[in-house]
């Protein structure tokens, strides 16, 4: 009991309410546990760390591929120019970047619908940096058991030199891949040159550093985190797959019951499926998930759990392919291979195969006919039509001829549409390689050889050295 502080007479009573222990905190935050995937051999990683070497050669070699004296691939946003080996494309080619983004997503559609998360298991940087930054935290710190039981050591020199050394290993990566990142936009010799200087500018820094950052951030410590919650694609994969989507799949027939057993053991008496419970094809996921509760979104498709069941069954000397690349409707219906593949070529795929075909050939045909220079005709609005000394009726023109050739050129510019129409200036207009340049033009005709009012015109731009030519439309205007 206690008093009233303000009237001392008063005395409050207090009665202990009764706790009911059956009640519990749920936390509405679950803290992910980190994954140690475990090694694993088998052909789908062996295609994998292929993928792997291919994407980071083309990567990390590509900018110091030279092209004639420059860089090969440079998307040169300055002067707003992307050189792809002989190519020299400007923001007016824009729709061939359209066309790019186009068949990148048909082909993520049709590769999804015949085979699943192909892109996400083999091919994706997030996937295949993870595996990069995997392979070097297995060299330094060992495998599964050994790294996790570092984690849980107590602090020690041995565990803080291997964190050291792995973070530097990782950091060192992390760099290099901001440098070639940035190095396909500036100069890659002139980006090392300024890197070992340390005189980069305060945009390279920043691209090399934030770049630097996300690979360090996302490879080393968050990796599933980023296909299990930020990626979108897991969460609309599904409207791409149907019942003849290869997939992989754990034939539950075949392995439950699971459980241990010897290699003599009669599965038939003991009352048991090829299963042996192992948990292994848990340990080597990458997204941690269990393959035998079925097809998770979370599951990115890289067969690692397929490799290593078959480890597992080859060592009990049981057939593979209790956990396969297969389809639902194969293992409905007890498909061979040959009816699976035979599936592959339903409408969906042949709809996206024509589709994308029919695209790649547009846009390789659009390129292959592409004239190599491009030309603007804009009729000078500051200086009206006028008669000229000479009883002619002048306009004036500003042309931008664009060389998209890496050699310097010459153009012959001539106007029709109109009686006696001629130009009165030099009509040839010379542009160095990959350069664009403006001329002003003065168009006439005689006086009264046509109506007042707005007439059209064509001018006739020509390569002096080629065949090439470009028509452009543009107006005369004749004084009243």
């Amino acid at each position: 009991m206690i008093t009233d502080k303000q009237d001392p007479r008063k005395v409050i009573s207090i009665q202990a309410v009764p706790v009911d222990e059956s009640e519990e905190m749920v936390s509405l935050y679950a803290a992910a546990k980190k994954i140690y995937p475990r090694s694993v051999e088998g052909i789908f990683a062996y295609w994998r760390w292929i993928t792997v070497a291919i994407t980071q050669i083309v990567f990390y070699g590509l900018p110091w591929v030279e092209w004639g004296t420059r860089q090969a691939v440079l998307f040169d946003l300055e002067a707003r120019r992307f050189y792809i080996f002989g190519l020299v494309l400007y923001p007016q080619d824009f729709i061939y970047l359209t066309g790019l983004l186009v068949i990148s997503a048909l082909s993520l559609f049709l590769f999804t619908a015949v085979a699943g998360r192909l892109w996400c298991g083999y091919a994706c940087p997030q996937t295949v940096y993870s595996e990069i930054f995997l392979w070097i935290e297995r060299k330094i710190e060992g495998d599964r058991s050994a790294r996790m039981r570092l984690d849980d050591a107590e602090f020690s020199v041995k565990k803080l030199s291997k964190k050291i050394y792995k973070h530097t290993a990782w950091i060192l990566l992390s760099l290099w891949t901001g440098l070639t990142f940035v190095g396909y936009f500036t100069p890659i010799q002139e980006l090392v040159s300024t890197a070992v200087a340390w005189s980069f500018g305060p945009w390279q820094a920043f691209w090399v550093f934030f770049y630097a950052f996300a690979t360090y951030g996302n490879a080393g410590f968050m990796r599933e985190q980023v296909c299990k919650y930020m990626c979108p694609y897991a969460r609309f994969q599904s409207a791409m797959f149907d019942h003849d989507t290869l997939i992989v799949t754990y034939d539950a027939e075949r392995g439950e019951p699971r459980g241990a057993r010897s290699k003599k053991t009669d599965l038939v008496a003991a009352n048991l499926g090829s299963c042996v419970d192992c948990s292994l094809c848990v340990q080597v996921c990458p997204t941690g998930i269990d393959i035998r509760n079925g097809l998770q979104y979370e599951c990115i498709g890289c067969g690692a759990c397929a490799d290593v069941c078959g480890t597992v069954m080859d060592k009990l000397g049981y057939a593979k392919g209790l956990v396969r690349y297969t389809t639902q409707n194969a293992m409905n219906n007890k498909w061979t291979t040959k009816q699976t593949l035979m599936r592959v070529l339903r409408p969906r795929v042949l709809i996206y195969t024509s589709i994308l075909m029919a695209i790649i050939i547009a846009v390789g045909v659009s390129l292959a006919m592409r004239t190599p220079f491009k030309v603007d005709v804009v009729r000078d609005r500051a200086t009206l039509a006028r008669i000229t000394e000479n009883g002619g009726i002048e306009n004036i023109y500003r042309l931008q001829v664009m060389n998209a050739s890496e050699v310097d050129k010459t153009y012959q510019v001539s106007v029709d549409g109109m009686k006696d129409i001629a130009i009165t200036t030099d009509a040839q207009v010379k542009v160095a390689a990959a350069q664009a340049h403006w001329v002003v033009l003065s168009v006439s005709i005689p006086y009264g050889s046509a109506d007042a009012g707005s007439h059209k015109i064509t001018f006739d731009i020509k390569d002096t050295s080629g065949s090439d030519v470009i028509h452009e439309k543009s107006v005369f205007l004749v004084p009243r």
